[in-house]
């Protein structure tokens, strides 16, 4: 054989987090389940598909998915696991090829263009690569192949729970023409917004607009854009990555956050949280973004591209820091904060350091290394220890 026609498979775990937790405990498997914090303004990570049938979705309040699932079975994220387990999933992508995407920490594009030699089609790599993961870590997965990273991913989404779908070349218009605009990347409530108003729908319909006309109804950048992807013209190719493109914490609050100092308060511990995700995975990060959710539920998102790569939880935090002084955090009322590192690389690439950055990055190293031996709460920082109770502590010694 030759060439793989369809050379980009796009392959997403199903319900990561929900079957992630399953392979730890059994009594999970065939019930309703949702991950997602408990507390009474947590919201939901993922939902299994038992819980999806009743209406469940990512982000969605914990209130609200205990109505839709009373009988369900709620359980706290823990990401050093899900972590864990898609190393071991992006490692049996790799032993199929070394162009690997990650996208996040559960999907990845592969570049099967040269595997020719060893399978017959974009059909029968799809299914070994999810035999291979099903075989070896008992997780499902869905995939989808094509000649463009665009089809490759509705395609898996289309073929979801665990199936997979190829797109062939030469089809992807008619694939591409009834699906809904929302499935082209790019088209956001007011994009949506502005097509609906011509009454266009459908990616079909875009694509027989003349492009001057969706230009200059969208703007040239985003028109142009769109206009193309409605044609299936994406040229992107797969670029090599080590998994996961960011690392992130994040906190919903039990009640709405208004002091100033709270909220600087919270967004210094999600920066140590950061940090020790950062440096557990031995990465850096050179762009820092903040997420802000208010009580009305608007979002805003801000970020910060820096010089070097950092992962110490100073750097971070003076980062975030700048990013919500610059947006009016503290305003309004906040309900969730979140800290994100992206442009990950290598502890071990070379960094430009400045003046005392070595030392700061003994102390780091000697604090990782006493929480390794005596655990997680053997050391830490000051600010974050909370003030004693002065009706309960006693008199300081005096020296």
């Amino acid at each position: 054989m030759g060439r793989i026609a369809e050379h980009i498979l796009h392959v997403d775990m199903d319900a990561f987090f929900v079957e992630a937790e399953r392979l730890r405990d059994p009594s999970l498997v065939g019930v309703p389940v949702v991950v997602g914090g408990l507390g009474g303004r947590g919201v939901v990570a993922s939902a299994s598909y038992e819980a999806r049938r009743s209406g469940v979705r990512s982000a969605m309040p914990i209130s609200e998915a205990r109505r839709r699932v009373p009988l369900g079975r709620f359980v706290v994220p823990d990401h050093d696991h899900y972590r864990s387990i898609s190393d071991s999933v992006f490692e049996i992508l790799r032993s199929f090829t070394p162009i690997v995407e990650g996208l996040s920490i559960d999907e990845a594009f592969l570049e099967v263009a040269g595997l020719g030699l060893h399978y017959e089609g974009a059909h029968e790599i799809a299914t070994a690569v999810r035999k291979a993961i099903l075989s070896e870590l008992n997780l499902p997965s869905s995939a989808g192949a094509a000649t463009t990273k665009l089809v490759a991913k509705l395609a898996s989404e289309r073929s979801k729970p665990d199936g997979q779908l190829v797109v062939a070349a030469g089809s992807e218009l008619d694939f591409l023409r009834p699906l809904g605009l929302r499935a082209l990347w790019g088209v956001g409530e007011a994009t949506y917004a502005a097509l609906e108003a011509i009454g266009v729908s459908a990616v079909g319909e875009l694509a027989d607009l003349p492009e001057r006309m969706v230009r200059r109804r969208l703007g040239e950048t985003i028109g142009a854009h769109l206009w193309a992807l409605a044609h299936n013209m994406d040229d992107r190719a797969v670029t090599p990555g080590d998994g996961a493109k960011s690392i992130s914490t994040e906190a919903t609050f039990a009640a709405d956050l208004m002091d100033p100092s709270r909220i600087d308060e919270e967004l210094f511990r999600l920066c140590v949280g950061l940090s020790d995700r950062l440096r557990k995975a031995g990465v850096a990060a050179r762009t820092v973004s903040v997420k802000v959710r208010y009580s009305d539920f608007s979002t805003i998102t801000r970020s910060h591209t820096t010089t070097a790569p950092i992962d110490l939880a100073a750097d971070l935090y003076a980062t975030a820091s700048e990013l919500t002084r610059r947006a009016g955090v503290g305003e309004r009322p906040v309900r969730l904060l979140g800290v994100a590192g992206t442009g990950l690389s290598d502890v071990g690439s070379p960094r430009q350091l400045g003046l005392g950055d070595d030392s700061r990055q003994a102390l780091a190293e000697a604090s990782d290394s006493v929480r390794h031996r005596f655990g997680e709460d053997a050391i830490r920082l000051a600010r974050l220890v909370p003030p004693p109770d002065p009706e309960r502590s006693e008199s300081p010694p005096v020296y």
